[in-house]
């Protein structure tokens, strides 16, 4: 029997290679964006639906299509997010809103959505996809990591649950990706009449704006999602690229007073 997995935001970065992956290994996959009309993905298993995470129809609507399409989901990735930087008080309210309907209530409708037909075959993986930034922070991503560490939390608590039926859910953690993050999917609100925050933004954009910062292919990503839900197990926590192992590996190693200055000390705070 093929397998199905249902991927949001699969027009870009992770997503998009995590479809050509699933598809390569000879599952079935509903490959999920806003515009599927632009997307150039193609194959025979392979069917392109509209699913916007932050509009409740279109997900019931693409879920539906989907069951309808290949007859069941045996994986959903969770994948469809951006990132808010800037100072918190540039934001405007429907700015802290988006950040988090997009993030934390669309990962969440779309598990809801999913979950009934996994509880009716007793079986399932849901992998969300998390990042370094929901297991430590940086300056001005407050919204960002806000929404990252509730993916943590949500994801842990949900295993519980999960398995009562014999469904399992996993956290996959990238560091920095070689995708279009830092322009189509970062959001920066900056006010320059917030004086007192402009040098430390200066210094953290020429951080997060260097070149040769360690990164990895989303392909490398999209090996790690597939090891997440084939594996069997019921590991919860996967990191991706190597600059994430290091990261994650030092923050462990650390306690709150080591980190904090280490962060300072690298964007010169």
């Amino acid at each position: 029997m093929t397998q199905t997995i249902l991927i949001t935001g699969a027009s870009t970065g992770i997503g998009r290679a995590a479809a050509q992956r699933f598809m390569a290994e000879g599952w079935n996959v509903l490959a999920t964006m806003r515009n599927p009309e632009s997307s150039d993905l193609t194959g025979e298993n392979l069917s392109l639906l509209r699913l916007d995470v932050t509009d409740a129809d279109s997900i019931h609507e693409a879920v539906a299509a989907g069951l309808q399409h290949f007859g069941r989901i045996d994986a959903l990735l969770n994948n469809a997010g951006y990132g808010a930087c800037g100072p918190l008080e540039a934001f405007t309210e429907a700015q802290i809103r988006r950040q988090f309907e997009t993030n934390v209530f669309g990962l969440l409708a779309v598990t809801r959505a999913v979950l009934p037909q996994m509880r009716a075959q007793k079986s399932g993986v849901v992998v969300n996809i998390s990042s370094v930034g929901g297991r430590m922070t940086f300056p001005f991503f407050s919204l960002y990591h806000g929404t990252k560490f509730a993916v943590e939390g949500i994801t842990e608590a949900l295993a519980f649950e999960l398995a009562t039926f014999g469904a399992k859910v996993k956290i996959v953690e990238p560091g920095a990706i070689k995708t279009d993050f830092a322009g189509r999917s970062l959001d920066f609100t900056n006010d320059p009449a917030l004086a007192e925050y402009q040098p430390l933004i200066g210094k953290v954009l020429e951080v997060f704006g260097q070149t040769d910062r360690p990164s990895s292919d989303p392909s490398i990503v999209a090996d790690v999602i597939w090891q997440a839900v084939t594996d069997g197990t019921d590991r919860l926590r996967y990191t991706a690229g190597e600059d994430a192992r290091v990261l994650m590996a030092n923050r462990s190693a650390m306690d709150d007073a080591s980190f904090t200055a280490g962060v300072k000390a690298r964007f010169g705070i």
